[in-house]
């Protein structure tokens, strides 16, 4: 080899390597906050120096800065810690039944301003996407100036292709083969992230939630209807086609009413959001509410729903002991108010379906982020792409 070809592959190989370097320290403020220079040099291996480099690199491209911690631990200087920006975001957008939510997420892991409107069940998807559009244009207007959009991630109650972003089925809305992901950025004019909202959830829980620092994770997320995420050795479970894991379509009942797919018997068909909104005689309520509304509530209408769920609750994280034999599982969005009305015989019920050593180091919890895990996970879809090339993504004045 000539040695210009050689100087030139060495400098290839040493830019990858920075490239490396960037995206993981990037990656470890995102995910962990603020941070000192000298803890990301015992996470990452690298000397002080190499660190001071990357740090100053990053905050050059306005995704960190630094500033003396808020709280000092032990005695000497306050330590200065380096921390993602507000300055970069993502916009979360949420499609469900009867509502829709955009708003626009930090890479430090905020929700900075948040628009939310309702509409009837059935609405089409084009005005959706119009109201999309409206909705963004205030978000954006709410930044603060000089604050920069990474792109758009969606959460969608459906099956995603993540190839072209295509809804292949998402039964709640009445959407099949919708190309939503060309549609939005026709809509925006930026780039489009799609995936399923309980796969975002999860990945959320896990990274800033109740899932954090465990390696084997089942999340179960309840809305319009039932979904879920699985976490094996670290790796969220997506399947040969990305349509893994779709929790809430296990058949656990010869009971033969259809969950909204049409699959009769199974979880979602059993635990539904709206049985518990009717018997309390509820409208369209939040999580939050609907939760407030069960637990105050033990006429023998309601603890004869809520119990019946319940059961079939507990039979179906039974199975999913047996199956993933996990560390933990989270229980999301409505499935927490079940989780917090009768604990005990939920827990019964998941021993009484699970194997004995499969189930004696089994954690239950709720999500942590509530309404907000769906948002942050959304804002996964772009940063994740933002963290792998920060040198050469590309974002836009909001």
């Amino acid at each position: 080899m000539k040695p210009d070809e050689t100087r030139a592959k060495l400098g290839r190989g040493r830019d990858a390597v920075r490239q490396h370097n960037l995206s993981t320290v990037l990656g470890l403020v995102h995910q962990l906050g603020p941070i000192s220079r000298s803890k990301l040099g015992q996470l990452t291996g690298l000397n002080r120096s190499t660190i001071s480099i990357l740090v100053e690199e990053l905050t050059n491209l306005g995704t960190v800065y630094e500033g003396v911690a808020s709280a000092r631990e032990g005695l000497g200087r306050p330590s200065i810690q380096v921390s993602a920006s507000d300055d970069v975001v993502a916009i979360s957008i949420h499609p469900e039944l009867e509502y829709l939510v955009v708003a626009a997420v930090s890479l430090a892991g905020n929700v900075l301003h948040e628009e939310r409107v309702n509409y009837p069940a059935g609405t089409n998807v084009q005005s959706i996407v119009k109201e999309i559009g409206r909705l963004l244009g205030r978000v954006r207007s709410a930044l603060k100036p000089g604050a920069r959009v990474a792109g758009i991630g969606v959460a969608v109650p459906g099956q995603i292709r993540f190839g072209d972003g295509v809804v292949r089925l998402a039964p709640h809305l009445g959407w099949v083969e919708v190309p939503l992901a060309t549609m939005i950025q026709q809509e925006t004019g930026l780039p489009v992230y799609l995936d399923n909202d309980a796969s975002v959830g999860c990945s959320a829980e896990r990274i800033f939630g109740a899932a954090k620092n465990f390696k084997d994770v089942i999340y179960l997320w309840g809305g319009s209807g039932i979904g879920g995420g699985v976490v094996t050795n670290g790796v969220q479970l997506r399947g040969a086609t990305g349509y893994g894991c779709e929790l809430g379509h296990v058949r656990i009942s010869d009971f033969d009413g259809p969950d909204y797919s049409g699959l009769a018997g199974t979880l979602e068909s059993l635990v539904r959001r709206e049985d518990l909104i009717s018997a309390l005689g509820l409208g369209n309520v939040s999580d939050e509410a609907l939760e407030l509304a069960l637990l105050g509530n033990r006429t023998p209408s309601v603890v004869e729903v809520a119990s019946r769920q319940i059961d079939a609750l507990g039979r179906a994280l039974g199975n999913y002991v047996n199956i993933f034999n996990p560390e933990v599982i989270v229980l999301g969005g409505f499935l927490r108010s079940l989780y917090f009305y009768d604990q005990e015989r939920l827990l019964q019920g998941l021993t009484n379906g699970s194997l004995s050593a499969s189930r004696e180091a089994v954690i239950v919890r709720t999500a942590e982020l509530g309404s907000s895990g769906v948002l942050l996970g959304s804002a996964e879809l772009v940063f994740e792409r933002l963290l792998a090339n920060p040198v050469g993504f590309e974002t836009v004045i909001a």
